[in-house]
C-alpha cells in the first residue's frame, strides 16, 4: 500500500495540518495574529516524522520507527518504584523552583564524583527536560542580536530555542571528512563583535560524534581568549562507546568554570525521556536568575519525576552500563551495514544512538524520480518503503539523513534492509 506524502516533500513548516493552516489565517486576521517570532520557529522536524510515522502505523501499515531519539528500553524498576513510592507518600505538591534540595544535590555529587570538579548544589536548577534547561539559559544570559556559534549539523531545537530568546545562531558548516567536528580556526573565523556564546554538544546529537579531550580544549582556549560564554549540551556523556572518554567541558582549562552552562538530565541515560527531567549547572548568580526566570515560567518540575531522577542518580548504576552496551552493539550492527552500501558514507559515531550519513550520491541518482532534496528523500523512503528517517537539512546538513538505532535488532535490520532496497531503486515499492 503507497500513502501520498507530498506533504513530506515541501519545507518543513509543511507538516502542519490543514485545519492548523487554515487556524494560523484566521488568527491573521484578528487581533490575535501571532507574533513575529512565531513567524519564523520552525517546528520539530522529528517530532513530525514521528507524528506521520505513528499515524502510517495506526493505519495498519508496517512502519519502522527510527526517527526519534529515544531509548527504547523501560525505564529501570528502581526509578519506577521511586516514583509510586512517592506518590504514596504525598510528595504531590508544589516543589521549591530550581528543585528539590535531594535532587539538587545529587546531581551536585555525581558531576563532582564522574569530572572531579567540585560543583554545589546552588549551582544546580532542575528543569522541565534538558530543551527547557537550553531555553532557560538563552533567556536568562542573550539580548536581542547576539550571537550564538552553532557547529552544523546541529540538534533541530538549538537555533529555534536561541531565535526565540531573541539570539541569532551562527551556523557553521562542518564535514564528514572532519567527523563533523568544529575546528578552532573555523570557530575564531566566525566571531564579530556581537558574538556571545558557544554552544557544543558531545557525544553529538545529530552525528554521534565525539570529541577528543584535545579537541574540546581547542575550542576552550578560543572561548576564553575571546572571552566567550559557553553552553556545553553534555545529555548523551554517559553513552560512550569503545572506552572513549567524553570530558566535562569546564574541566578542560581553568577559568572555564565560570562562563560555561552545562545542560544534561535523565532522559536518555535512564531511559527516562516523559518524565522530563533536567538541569543546569552554572556559576551560582546565574543559578539563580535561572531559578527565579522558572518560578515564573513553570513554577517547578514535576515532583514525581524529581523524586525517581534522585533515585536513579543515587541508585544502581549496572542498567546504565546494560544499556550503553545494548547501544554499543548497535551501533555495530548499523554502521556495518551502512558501510556495505553503495555510496554512503558515515562519520565515527563514539556515542549517542544516531547514524548520520551522507547520501548525496543517491540524491543525484533518484533526481528524476522528485527524490533530489534530504526531506524529498526521506518521505519517499517513507512512502514506498515504510521506513521513517529524519532528513538532514533539518539539522543544517542537507544530504544527509539520520537515523535511530534506539530500536531492537529485528527493527534495524528490517529498517536497514529496506534502506538499502531504497537507494538501489527509489521507485520501487514495498506493496
Amino acid at each position: 500500500m503507497v500513502v501520498s506524502l507530498a506533504a513530506l516533500a515541501s519545507r518543513q513548516k509543511s507538516y502542519c495540518s490543514q485545519e492548523e493552516a487554515a487556524g494560523a489565517a484566521v488568527m491573521e486576521s484578528s487581533s490575535l495574529h501571532l507574533a513575529r517570532r512565531m513567524a519564523a520557529l520552525e517546528p520539530s522536524a522529528t517530532l513530525a516524522m514521528a507524528a506521520r510515522a505513528g499515524a502510517m502505523k495506526a493505519a495498519g501499515l508496517d512502519v519502522v520507527d527510527l526517527s526519534v531519539g529515544e531509548p527504547d528500553f523501560p525505564t529501570p524498576e528502581h526509578i519506577c518504584r521511586a516514583a509510586e513510592e512517592a506518590i504514596r507518600a504525598g510528595f504531590t505538591k508544589y516543589t521549591p523552583a530550581a528543585g528539590i534540595p535531594a535532587l539538587r544535590k545529587a546531581v551536585a555529587e555525581d558531576y563532582t564524583r564522574r569530572t572531579g570538579l567540585a560543583v554545589t548544589p546552588a549551582q544546580v536548577v532542575v528543569s522541565n527536560g534538558a530543551k527547557h534547561a537550553l531555553h532557560n539559559v538563552f533567556t536568562a544570559v542573550l539580548d536581542e542580536g547576539d550571537e550564538v556559534v552553532v557547529p552544523a549539523p546541529f540538534w533541530v531545537s538549538y537555533a529555534e530555542l536561541v531565535k526565540l530568546a531573541g539570539g541569532r545562531p551562527v551556523l557553521i558548516e562542518t564535514s564528514i571528512e572532519d567527523n563533523f567536528k568544529l575546528r578552532p580556526e573555523a570557530l575564531r573565523a566566525a566571531l564579530t563583535p556581537r558574538t556571545r556564546m558557544l554552544l557544543v554538544c558531545s557525544p553529538s546529537n545529530p552525528t554521534g560524534v565525539v570529541y577528543r579531550p584535545d579537541e574540546l580544549a581547542a575550542l576552550a582556549d578560543v572561548a576564553l581568549e575571546a572571552d566567550l560564554a559557553v553552553v556545553a549540551d553534555e545529555i548523551y556523556d554517559q553513552l560512550v562507546f569503545d572506552g572513549r572518554t567524553s570530558p566535562s567541558f569546564p574541566t578542560l582549562r581553568p577559568g572555564l568554570e565560570s562562563r560555561t552552562v552545562v545542560v544534561a538530565g535523565v532522559s536518555k541515560t535512564y531511559s527516562m525521556t516523559g518524565w522530563r527531567i533536567g538541569w543546569t549547572i552554572a556559576p551560582e548568580p546565574l543559578s539563580k536568575a535561572i531559578g527565579n526566570l522558572q518560578s515564573q515560567e513553570t513554577s517547578n518540575p514535576s515532583s514525581i519525576g524529581q523524586h525517581a531522577a534522585v533515585a536513579a542518580l543515587t541508585g544502581p548504576q549496572e542498567c546504565v552500563t546494560a544499556m550503553r552496551d545494548a547501544f554499543q552493539k548497535r551501533r555495530d550492527l548499523v554502521a556495518g551495514r551502512l558501510r556495505s552500501m553503495p555510496g554512503v558514507r558515515l562519520p565515527d559515531i563514539g556515542g549517542a544512538f544516531y547514524a548520520f550519513f551522507d547520501i548525496s550520491p543517491a540524491l543525484e541518482r533518484s533526481r528524476s524520480a522528485g527524490f533530489g532534496s534530504s526531506l524529498q528523500w526521506c518521505a519517499g523512503l517513507l512512502e514506498r518503503q515504510q521506513v521513517a528517517l529524519v532528513a538532514g537539512s533539518a539539522f543544517g546538513a542537507e544530504g544527509h539523513v539520520r537515523m535511530s538505532f534506539a530500536a531492537s535488532d529485528d527493527d534495524l535490520n528490517r529498517g536497514l534492509d529496506r534502506i538499502a532496497a531504497f537507494l538501489a531503486d527509489p521507485a520501487a515499492s514495498r506493496t
